[in-house]
């Protein structure tokens, strides 16, 4: 991505009104940072109720995630964990601003995250993750979390924690930086950018 940051000194993001719901992205990326570390995604932004505008972040979580995760689900959880506990102050920030929350949508592409978190799958051999665990399902039990799943290729923390084909970066520039001319208004519109010309 030499001189890619070049190109564009004067990047702007761009904020559409909505019902300011807040909502989150959550991604890892397991093994790919030095001592066999993982790393954790989040886009947390402000929606509808429904969840079809596009909006620019108000936090963007790019971690590596301090402890050796054992399994992918443990780097997903771990993830789930950052970002829920980075939702938990906008939560706040919100509510004092007039805009009291539902449970914040949280979307991970990990079934074993997503079920483990919403009691629908049994928990084994997880010990190593258990704070994390129960922590998420604690939020999700008190109303404060609703965690689903969504498919990788329409989940904007994958973004910040994989390595992708500067094609992609050129693709979906749009969507995470305002450019003239080509800013998504929609979260379909999106979805229709971060699935064309995705590598396999």
């Amino acid at each position: 991505m030499d001189g890619e940051i070049d190109r564009h000194p004067d990047a702007v993001t761009i904020y559409r009104a909505s019902d300011m719901i807040l909502r989150v992205d959550s991604d890892a990326a397991y093994l790919v940072a030095p001592g066999a570390r993982s790393r954790a995604g989040g886009y947390h932004y402000l929606s509808d109720r429904e969840g079809t505008i596009s909006n620019g972040p108000v936090l963007v979580l790019a971690k590596v995630i301090k402890g050796v995760m054992a399994s992918a689900a443990g780097a997903e959880l771990g993830a789930l964990f950052m970002n829920a506990q980075g939702a938990v102050a906008l939560r706040g920030c919100l509510g004092a601003m007039g805009y009291p929350q539902p449970p914040t949508p949280m979307e991970t592409d990990n079934n074993t995250a997503n079920g483990t978190t919403n009691n629908t799958m049994e928990q084994k051999r997880s010990k190593a993750i258990d704070m994390r665990f129960y922590w998420l399902r604690d939020r999700v039990n008190q109303g404060q979390s609703y965690i689903y799943w969504g498919s990788g290729k329409t989940n904007f923390a994958d973004y910040y924690t994989k390595h992708h084909p500067v094609v992609y970066h050129k693709t979906n520039r749009p969507i995470h930086t305002y450019i003239e001319g080509d800013p998504p208004s929609s979260l379909q519109g999106c979805v229709n950018r971060m699935t064309e010309d995705r590598q396999p």
